[in-house]
């Protein structure tokens, strides 16, 4: 029987194990950090740099600058001994001309403290003064207020009526005060008259006018009327009654109002628009007419 010869067992060939992953992707962070860390060390470096020249360029400057100035100063310093030597000031003048400077200040002080005061007396002046104007205007404001009242009450107390042509008269006076009131309502040109009968014509402002006839008893009257040329006859009129006609002109009528007869004798006044008013000729002697009211 034939032995086989037996072939020894391998030896066992031990497994190659490779790294773990992490460490390798710790490996790629290590690598990128030291990276970012020269590049923000590369730039820190840089803009200390930057910072240090603009530093040194800023410290060059101002050292120009105080060279520049020390120079003028050196300048200055030998122009003002060059002039104190041209001058021949002492130190006691200086001293002198110090005091004087400084008496002159102190009088310029005075002089402005003077000058406030009086300032302030003319601001308290005139304070007083524009309190006293402005009272005064308040005063003005309160009697024309007065004044404007005792013209409505004077409109109140005259009275308006139909005249003889059928217009609305304006506002009648009854007597001499009335007239006079009126007259100061400045609203037309009134003529105050006195006509006597004696058979020819009387200017009352720019017409004429004839007193006719005279009923004391009944208070009525006649009178003729030249206006434009034309005799216009009011016959057996009232008394109070505005007579009226127009004249050339004129929108508004003429008006004459008597308001008193004696036994020869017609008192009255004769009324007309502004618009329509004429320069009144010379009245013949003795008519006692007035002039018109403004």
């Amino acid at each position: 029987m034939s032995l086989t010869p037996s072939t020894p067992n391998p030896e066992p060939v031990p497994e190659k194990t490779g790294l773990p992953r992490w460490v390798g992707v710790l490996f790629v962070i290590a690598f990128c950090l030291v990276g970012w860390l020269f590049y923000a060390t590369y730039n820190n470096n840089q803009a200390l740099h930057q910072a240090q020249d603009a530093s040194n360029k800023k410290v060059q400057a101002l050292a120009g600058e105080l060279d520049k100035t020390n120079s003028r100063l050196a300048d200055e310093k030998g122009q003002l001994e060059v002039t104190e030597q041209k001058l021949g000031l002492t130190e006691d003048e200086l001293a002198r001309a110090r005091a004087l400077a400084q008496t002159v200040r102190k009088q310029q002080q005075a002089s402005d403290q003077t000058f406030r005061k009086a300032l302030g007396e003319a601001q308290a002046n005139n304070a007083n003064q524009f309190g006293q104007v402005n009272t005064k205007i308040t005063n003005t404001q309160t009697d024309l207020s007065a004044t404007k009242a005792d013209l409505e009450a004077t409109k109140s107390k005259l009275q308006s009526t139909i005249g003889d042509l059928g217009v609305q008269s304006g506002l009648i006076a009854k007597n001499h005060d009335e007239v006079e009131e009126l007259k100061a309502l400045g609203e037309r040109n009134i003529y105050e008259f006195t006509l006597h009968k004696n058979k020819h014509m009387e200017h009352v402002g720019p017409i004429q006018m004839e007193l006719r006839k005279v009923d004391t008893k009944h208070y009525r009257y006649t009178m003729n009327v030249l206006a434009d040329d034309k005799n216009i006859e009011k016959k057996d009129r009232d008394v109070d009654e505005p007579l009226q006609f127009y004249v050339t002109g004129a929108r508004a009528p003429y008006e004459i109002v008597v308001f008193k007869l004696n036994k020869n004798e017609a008192q009255g006044y004769l009324s007309t628009p502004k618009a329509a008013s004429q320069a009144p000729p010379a009245a013949a002697p003795g008519n006692g007419a007035s002039a018109p009211g403004h």
